[in-house]
């Protein structure tokens, strides 16, 4: 059974029980103080894995598969915001959650899909942060990939977890080194934009394998469980708030607050990921460069279209959204794990009384860090691990769907109807994408 103890860095005994015992509002603020989970989660679903991603898509396609930027911006909010809300009223994780719902059994199996998911794009993101030094700095790719782990993984055990917010936060500008990549480019905007509102549509096998592994970067489990977890815990860290199952008083403050910061973070998210899709499509798919095989070359072939600036800002952010993704993959399948083991959890506890938690944490980048120096192909490790998202997102989003709207978990704090539409339709489009891919796969094999 988990007790609970003090916040690491945070509220005193005292202070914690006279939060228990108050009724005050959330602490108001103008609407950039409010952004936090939701931006912080918005940026790390642009990591390597995103970048690989979107790079192969303009590499491959050019500007004509920028519309899906545009199409799984609310399809991302609505099971986004979803998450977000499970948090907040009831204060616990996904995995808690679920098991409140589902069968221990299925419940476990959700949560090993998303283990093994993370770890593959833990040891791919790795792997092309190591690429990006090295093709940067020179020296070994692999000592680089073993520093930027253990580097990652002693901030996330030893940083007091408010400063540490504070850090991701300020890594979420290292996405704008993408909008300086896609304007040293010199891209043809008219027809970027143009290709946003008007899809450009093919019916093939490796059109759809990237319209899916689009989806699966971009709409990704481990980002529900952690922007779940994250408010679960500002509830701890933020002396006023209280989870809004025992507190509705609050709920009409958070929840514009929640809208605010999701909007916001995914918003963030999929411009940044236009961005990269421009920049490709300029610099690569323009000049005949279809295939992008490793970080090394997308960057490298960018030198002599869009100059050195480009190429350094572009190895620049694969290292500064590598260092925003690495606790994001790995602390949510902490978080996951820890919650089946019934252990005390939390980066806001100090490493002395969440030993277990902290134990799982750095298991997952150990084994990340393995599979990083195992000899993978980067570029396709991290693509294909969009694509094994896309796949197993499908069981995890209609959980969360159902979860967000049952009376047994938010009682009458039910998910509005346009997000619960949106969150739906997410869920209907990543298993059709799914389907396609996989109808496609097998009859290119036939």
């Amino acid at each position: 059974m988990v007790h609970d103890d003090p916040p690491r860095h945070g509220a005193s005994h005292a202070r914690a029980g006279e939060r228990a015992g108050s009724g005050k509002p959330p602490i108001s603020g103008p609407w950039w103080s409010k952004l936090g989970p939701g931006l912080i989660t918005g940026a790390a679903d642009d990591d390597p894995s995103g970048i690989a991603t979107y790079s192969q898509a303009g590499a491959q396609y050019g500007y004509a598969v920028g519309w899906t930027v545009l199409v799984t911006f609310p399809l991302m909010v609505g099971i986004q915001l979803a998450s977000a809300r499970i948090g907040r009223i009831t204060g616990k994780g996904l995995t808690e959650t679920f098991s409140r719902l589902c069968p221990r059994w299925l419940v476990v199996a959700l949560v090993a899909l998303l283990v093994v998911a993370n770890v593959i794009n833990l040891g791919a993101d790795l792997s092309a942060m190591g690429d990006a030094m090295h093709l940067a700095l020179g020296g070994p790719a692999g000592a680089y990939v073993v520093a930027m782990a253990l580097l990652s993984l002693l901030l996330q055990i030893w940083l007091p977890y408010e400063r540490y917010v504070m850090l991701l936060k300020w890594l979420t500008l290292t996405l704008l080194a993408y909008v300086g990549v896609g304007f040293a480019a010199k891209a043809d905007w008219t027809l970027a934009l143009r290709s946003l509102v008007l899809p450009s549509m093919r019916w093939d096998r490796e059109y759809a394998t990237t319209v899916v592994a689009i989806l699966g970067t971009t709409i990704s489990p481990y980002l529900f469980f952690w922007q779940a977890n994250q408010e679960s815990e500002e509830i701890r860290r933020i002396d006023a708030d209280r989870p809004l199952a025992v507190a509705p008083e609050q709920a009409a403050a958070q929840f514009r607050r929640l809208r605010t910061d999701t909007l916001v973070g995914m918003g963030f998210s999929n411009a940044i990921a236009f961005f990269m899709i421009v920049a490709t499509a300029a610099a690569l798919h323009a000049h005949g460069v279809r295939d992008i095989e490793t970080t090394a070359q997308a960057a490298t072939a960018l030198k002599p279209v869009a100059g050195e600036f480009a190429f350094a800002l572009f190895a620049a952010g694969i290292v500064g959204t590598g260092f925003l993704a690495l606790p994001v993959l790995a602390g949510s399948a902490a978080y996951a794990v820890a919650t089946l083991a019934g252990v005390r959890r939390g980066l806001d506890r100090p490493p002395r009384s969440a030993r277990s938690f902290y134990a799982i944490l750095s298991g997952a980048m150990l084994i990340g860090l393995a599979v990083s120096l195992s000899g993978f192909n980067p570029m396709k490790a991290l693509y294909w691990s969009a694509v094994v998202n896309a796949v197993i997102s499908v069981p995890i989003m209609a959980a969360v769907m159902i979860a967000a709207s049952h009376p047994k978990i938010v009682g009458e704090l039910r998910l509005p109807t346009v997000w619960r539409v949106l969150g739906w339709l997410a869920t209907a489009a990543m298993a059709a994408a799914t389907v396609a891919m996989l109808v496609l796969q097998t009859s290119g094999s036939a």
